[in-house]
């Protein structure tokens, strides 16, 4: 009895730390592509069994599981308890508890038993070890024996994603992460029903197909290939020349159709931009002058007097005034102001915003990754701002 209230009385700040947890790996599992979760555990201590292909199911299930039950993952002594920086990252991070694979595994598990009682989850791989993805080893007895000891539940879940996310002995990289919660079945279940369960939910959850945006794909397809990144390029580079609409627009579109080129797309349009931006700074000097559509005489007027002021670093007002890049481009050709100190200053000022933007972007396609199948919306919505957006800024410079 005293073992029992000891237990429960541990119950609340372990359910203060799962919300940390659940909080953490929520997180960065939304930022490298997502996770998802169907169904949930029953109320009370319960013992959950799932399928065991990476390092990564253990963020996934924290992720996933509800924080009120406190979940702790039994995870392998001779690996995770090694040392006694892997124990404090497994124990804080994980809610690690430590299972012997080599003698006396049985009596870690039951040890857990007054812990099941007081109405945490106790998640257990019963394959023992990693599998190959797509494969489901058979399951050891240890927590069937341990639901039947403590009398809750077995809860099956299925875990798909992982694989990819973090193959074993592979690195990181994005994926959607996915957790399907089964029934609940009796303490007096068999080892062979439990995996039977697993298996089914996992293949269900691994041929279920995600929903997606057929917009979004043909973009992807066409930005994920070198031409995604000759389009970033040219866009930026006709934009400082003529072209009325800002990189930050293509930006907008691709970064969220595919986050993980967020990054080499926005250091494309940048370049793009100062390579434009040259090219025009030196028709400008020759006395060229080409189309600018959507701009103002107010807002030439404003940049000759800023360059008359400040020199190249008058540029820096560009991000932020809603005066095209090549009005700057232009009214500098005209006062002369030297190559390499444009080039310096252009660099900086287009980096900061290009480059801030993009990324933006990215860790927003990455948030939002979840809801692909809304990115026709989305690119509505994006494109009818950014003309609303236009129309106030030409309107406020006129």
């Amino acid at each position: 009895m005293t073992t029992t209230v000891t237990a429960a009385a541990r119950v609340r700040p372990a359910r203060a730390a799962a919300r940390l947890r659940h909080a953490l790996w929520w997180l960065v599992l939304t930022l490298t592509g997502g996770v998802e979760r169907r169904g949930r555990l029953p109320r009370g201590g319960c013992v959950v069994v799932a399928n065991h292909s990476s390092h990564a199911d253990t963020a996934a299930l924290l992720a996933a599981l509800d924080a009120a039950h406190a979940p702790a993952i039994g995870a392998a002594a001779d690996y995770w308890f090694a040392s006694p920086w892997r124990s404090r990252i497994c124990s804080r991070l994980a809610a690690g508890f430590p299972v012997r694979r080599s003698g006396g595994g049985m009596d870690d598990l039951l040890g857990m038993a007054d812990t099941l009682r007081a109405g945490r989850a106790v998640v257990l791989f019963p394959e023992g070890t990693r599998a190959r993805a797509g494969e489901l080893g058979s399951f050891h007895r240890g927590a069937l024996v341990l639901a039947e000891h403590a009398r809750v539940p077995v809860v099956p879940v299925g875990i798909a994603g992982t694989d990819r996310l973090l193959p074993k002995h592979g690195r990181l990289r994005p994926s959607l992460v996915r957790v399907r919660i089964g029934e609940a079945l009796p303490y007096t279940a068999t080892a062979e029903e439990a995996r039977e369960a697993v298996a089914a939910l996992h293949d269900r959850t691994v041929a279920e197909p995600l929903r997606d945006s057929r917009v979004r794909k043909v973009l992807a397809h066409v930005i994920s290939a070198r031409l995604g990144l000759l389009l970033a390029f040219a866009w930026a580079f006709a934009e400082a020349l003529s072209w009325p609409l800002m990189p930050e627009l293509f930006l907008a579109v691709a970064c969220v159709a595919v986050p993980r080129r967020a990054l080499k797309l926005s250091v494309t349009a940048l370049a793009g931009s100062l390579a434009g931006g040259l090219l025009a700074l030196q028709l400008a000097c020759a006395g060229v002058s080409l189309p600018a559509p959507l701009t103002t005489d107010r807002m030439r007027a404003e940049v000759r007097h800023e360059l008359s002021v400040e020199g190249a670093s008058a540029v820096r007002h560009q991000p932020w005034n809603g005066i095209p890049f090549k009005v700057y481009v232009k009214e500098a050709g005209r006062a002369d102001v030297p190559v390499t100190d444009w080039l310096s200053e252009s660099a900086r000022a287009r980096g900061s915003r290009t480059l801030t933007v993009g990324l933006a972007f990215g860790v927003f396609g990455f948030l939002v990754h979840r809801l692909r199948r809304l990115y026709g919306l989305y690119l509505v919505l994006s494109c009818g701002g950014f003309a609303a957006g236009l129309s106030l800024i030409v309107a406020g410079w006129s």
